[in-house]
């Protein structure tokens, strides 16, 4: 395999970085309805794999809407989007305004609405203060999605609203209370209907873009750069006109993981900090010792011996020992930051989950047809240098055995 093969291996893996993080997430402007309803506006909702699609005019206070709400993989769920009047975000739950739908195990929809009275709230069927109409529910591919008219005042440019799923009660079927993770107590916000802008709740819209900040730095550094860069050092040094590009190439990934990677970890840190009572002691324990390496990797740099230098063996052996420990560290803390991530954007992080473990699946399938096309190209190095060095000592011996004889 020539020099610009491997090259070319190494941009197509660059690719499929760009594709992870542009292209796997689902968002609300390629999403279409069966009923063919088109609705003038749409966000993705910063929570719980949920989005909203509106229209609104202003002078008659018809809000037409659509809530579309994912991951719901079983009917003993439910799921309810609703609009506070009091305009209050803390709490925003307390006097909503509910539309409610619950998937029926005949295939159908169950779709009522629910005035919120209280925190311990099982979402009885009731009116609320609303007029609604053409309300209606469907449940297709593992998602719910609510469709209605509702009547606003005609002052009304911006709303608060609320949206929540949980599971419904084993012996009656009743909705039950929904989880207090973050991505559950975060799903609310202040809506402006005209200009199609929101408000989160305080702190938690900046707080989410850091979290989504420390995913991206350290999926990219310690999780593609890092294992991306060990490969180009075992596999491209064994091509002879590949040298000494390998080494600059290893040095440019590994550097570069090592200063996006300090900057995911201080990212971290200040997370940390901001989340009171908010802990994954396992990812951060990680973290911390995943970092210890790296930066024992680098002083090695500094101290790395000629290659006929007698300590040469022993420095090979702590680099490869520390480098491959530092890797497999990165991928597993990788794995445990999309669980993190998933306490706060809901069953959303399991498609980043997915694309990342085909990256990483395709550079371990690269690494193994390496693996075995390099042992060939050594081997038969060894071959040819062993019947060259035969050639030289039977030379060496039928010249001595002349010389003898004369």
């Amino acid at each position: 395999m020539s020099m610009a093969h491997m090259l070319r291996l190494t941009l197509a893996l660059c690719v499929l970085t760009t594709v992870f993080f542009t292209c796997s997430a689902q968002t609300c402007k390629n999403q279409t309805f069966s009923n063919n309803k088109v609705f003038t506006t749409c966000r993705d909702l910063p929570q719980l794999t949920s989005y909203l699609h509106w229209s609104f005019d202003q002078t008659s206070g018809k809000l037409d809407i659509a809530f579309r709400h994912g991951g719901i993989t079983s009917t003993n769920r439910w799921v309810a989007w609703a609009i506070n009047p009091s305009n209050t975000l803390d709490p925003a739950m307390l006097g909503a305004q509910a539309l409610v739908a619950i998937p029926q195990s005949n295939g159908s929809t169950k779709a009522y609405t629910s005035s919120i009275a209280s925190t311990s709230t099982t979402l009885q069927e009731g009116p609320i203060s609303y007029p609604v109409s053409g309300f209606s529910a469907t449940y297709q591919n593992n998602e719910v999605t609510i469709f209605a008219t509702l009547t606003l005042p005609n002052t009304t440019t911006s709303l608060v609203h609320v949206w929540q799923d949980g599971f419904l009660s084993s012996s009656d079927s009743t909705p039950q209370e929904h989880s207090h993770e973050s991505s559950h107590q975060n799903s609310k916000e202040v809506l402006d209907l005209v200009s199609g802008t929101s408000q989160a709740v305080s702190g938690i819209g900046s707080r989410q873009r850091k979290r989504n900040t420390h995913g991206v730095l350290n999926a990219i550094s310690w999780g593609i750069l890092m294992p991306t860069g060990a490969v180009i050092a075992r596999y491209l040094k064994v091509f002879k006109s590949a040298d000494p590009a390998w080494f600059y190439l290893h040095i440019t990934c590994q550097v570069s993981a090592y200063i996006i990677g300090l900057s995911g970890f201080g990212t971290g840190l200040k997370l940390g900090h901001d989340s009171e009572g908010i802990t994954y002691d396992t990812h951060r324990a990680i973290a911390i010792v995943l970092v210890t390496f790296a930066t024992l990797q680098v002083f090695a740099l500094f101290l790395r011996p000629n290659k006929d230098h007698k300590f040469r063996l022993y420095w090979n052996i702590y680099h490869h020992v520390i480098g491959y420990a530092t890797i497999s560290l990165s991928i597993a803390n990788v794995f445990k930051g999309f669980e993190a991530l998933g306490d706060s954007v809901g069953d959303r992080y399991k498609n980043w989950k997915h694309a990342y473990i085909g990256i990483i699946g395709a550079l371990g399938g690269i690494a193994v047809f390496l693996e075995a096309y390099t042992w060939m190209i050594v081997l038969k190095r060894k071959q040819v240098e062993n019947k060259t060095s035969h050639a030289v000592n039977g030379a060496n011996g039928y010249g001595s055995y002349a010389s003898s004889t004369l």
